[in-house]
């Protein structure tokens, strides 16, 4: 650039000295020296534009020039290369706002005040312009994602699904507090239309529930996203249902429920149990207040079928007096925990005697209220290695301690100790781990060398 700049120079001062100037009508050689002086002192003019291609046009305009797609371009999917390139290079920079506090009349203040022109003028200091300004820059800005617990990111980190979107809208002055949301399936749709071709969308289902018993779905569809799950949660919140839960952790009984080619069986389980089934019905029983549930999906996997099926089963439910009500029998249950002792839960107001039951009546709760019907049981594969022969050598060895380990959990449990039938004739027989025995054969070794030294 240096080298350029001088060839120009040079280039410019045999042009000046091989001119003759003009002074009052004679015409004569100019100095030398002043040759000199006037092709140092001479100006180096350029040509420049006042007007571009990247000032002509907006913003606007330049980013859809870089970034815009034909239709046929975008029905072959190139368009999701240019999606979110765009950006505001503008964003919490405003015109006439800097670190100095001054007052530009049509900028940061009026031109005219009354009849007066406001002039240009340096205001006060204020200590704390520049914190005001980095608010304003941060509040423009986009911030930072927040990071989020793993429990609550759904089911996988980059979609929506199994998240939650909080409560529902108000309603006028009724809130939904206490209520929470959940996204089941978020999806673009594709609708074809007479004078728009293939128009895109957005559904959204969603659950909505407040962990006590009421809940209610809806889905949502809209040009944009945000829109779908607004959609979709305001309109579950405005379709409620109730349905009773056993102790505020369970359903009342095993239950089976089919939409469409979907197929549902629910097992009541015990507090502490958990939650064993679809993704799907576990986002939903989080929202109802469920908590001990085991679920078994059968046929079409579809999300709404799921979800109908479900809420189907749990709204057909009885309470354990409605259904003594309905046998006019005792309602008896057996617990695993109480070492399947009886427990008349429920008992009708008149009860038949044995020979009014008649014989080919189901006197079986789980037939009963699953309506005959059983749930398929996959027959489990062996493993590929059950052929071998070391395999069946292996098992053969571990014939001799099969139940060892249930032996020592039953000891412990009943006596707190490891002990058998002969260890209160012979004290010294007495089992225990060999843990414990190194560990004494090391105090005694220690004991040992203590006398020694």
């Amino acid at each position: 650039m240096a080298f350029r700049v001088l060839k120009a120079y040079n280039s410019l001062t045999k042009v000046v000295t091989n001119h003759k100037f003009t002074v009052y009508g004679t015409s004569s050689n100019v100095n030398k020296g002043c040759l000199n002086a006037l092709a140092v002192n001479l100006p180096i003019t350029s040509i420049t534009r006042s007007a571009s291609f990247f000032t002509k046009y907006s913003a606007e305009a330049l980013w859809k020039s870089v970034t815009s797609v034909s239709n046929a371009g975008k029905q072959r999917g190139r368009a999701r290369q240019t999606r979110g390139l765009q950006r505001n290079l503008n964003r919490g920079q405003y015109i006439g706002v800097g670190k100095i506090n001054m007052l530009w009349p049509g900028l940061t203040g009026p031109i005219m005040r009354g009849t007066n022109v406001v002039k240009q003028q340096r205001l006060p200091d204020d200590p704390d312009r520049e914190t005001k300004l980095y608010k304003i820059r941060d509040s423009t800005t986009r911030g930072k994602k927040t990071r989020t617990h793993p429990l609550e990111r759904g089911w996988s980190g980059a979609k929506i699904g199994g998240r939650s979107l909080g409560p529902p809208d108000p309603v006028n002055d009724e809130t939904f507090e206490g209520f929470d949301s959940r996204v089941i399936e978020h999806k673009i749709v594709n609708h074809m239309t007479g004078n728009l071709g293939r128009k895109r969308g957005y559904s959204s289902l969603v659950v909505v529930g407040n962990g006590k018993g009421l809940f209610g779905f809806a889905l949502g569809r809209a040009p944009d996203a945000k829109g779908a799950l607004r959609l979709g949660r305001n309109r579950a919140g405005m379709k409620l249902m109730y349905v009773p839960l056993y102790k505020d952790h369970t359903v009342y009984h095993d239950f089976y429920a089919r939409f469409g080619n979907t197929k549902v069986f629910v097992s009541k389980k015990p507090e502490g149990y958990g939650f064993t089934g679809h993704r799907a019905i576990k986002c939903a029983c989080d929202v109802i207040g469920i908590k001990d549930l085991h679920a078994e999906v059968e046929g079409a996997n579809r999300y709404l079928h799921i979800i109908k099926a479900f809420f189907i089963g749990l709204l057909k439910q009885k309470t354990h007096q409605q259904l003594a009500e309905e046998k006019k029998l005792h309602l008896v249950e057996f617990k695993k925990e109480n070492l399947n002792y009886p427990e008349v839960v429920a008992s009708p107001g008149t009860v038949r005697k044995s020979e009014e039951v008649p014989s080919t009546e189901t006197l079986d709760f789980v037939q009963y209220v699953l309506g005959g019907k059983v749930i398929l049981q996959k027959p489990e594969h062996p493993p590929f290695y059950h052929t071998y022969r070391s395999y069946k050598l292996r098992r053969t060895k571990d014939e001799i301690i099969r139940n060892h380990d249930k032996v020592r959990i039953r000891l412990l449990a009943e006596y707190g100790e490891f002990k058998s039938h002969l260890t209160d004739r012979f004290p010294e027989a007495k089992p225990f781990k060999w843990s414990y025995k190194i560990k004494r054969e090391a105090e005694r070794l220690k004991a040992a060398e203590e006398e020694v030294y």
